[in-house]
């Protein structure tokens, strides 16, 4: 970011979100906040400032362990749900090993902090398990809601 007053840098880095959403380099999944920070040179409260401006305006909305999104687009059915569906369509078996979080991370674009909350639920609903390696595996896949 260009050297700016503290209480305009979140105008800044909103100005700039704005406009690569007009221009279409930010068509559906905004990236994470930890992204943002890391690309703007800012802290957590700068990038939340912005996004309140965005979503003050209508122009963007977030979505509970989803995250934030160009308003009107993308995929906001919880990480659990689209972590399970990837499983499905990769053909994953009871005993293979579960994505890594980094792996999560740059496939969902989602943080780091969102794609533990949905391992925890995972664990806690004996989906995912720790196996003998010390790394994730699948315990089960819950039935296809298309199969009921």
């Amino acid at each position: 970011m260009p050297q700016a007053s503290p209480r305009g840098t979140y105008l800044q880095v909103s100005e700039s979100l704005r406009q690569k959403i007009r221009k279409g380099s930010i068509a559906e999944a905004l990236p994470s906040e930890a992204e943002l920070m890391r690309v703007y040179g800012v802290g957590r409260s700068t990038v939340g400032r912005a996004l309140a401006v965005l979503k003050a305006e209508g122009l963007i909305e977030s979505h509970q362990g989803a995250g934030w999104y160009v308003a009107g687009t993308g995929d906001r059915r919880p990480l659990v749900e689209r972590v399970t569906e990837l499983l499905r369509a990769a053909g994953v078996k009871v005993g293979d090993p579960f994505p890594s979080e980094n792996e999560l991370c740059e496939r969902f674009g989602v943080s780091r902090t969102a794609v533990r909350s949905a391992i925890a639920q995972m664990e806690g609903q004996g989906l995912v398990g720790m196996g003998a390696s010390r790394r994730r595996e699948v315990r089960a896949l819950p039935p296809n809601d298309k199969d009921s």
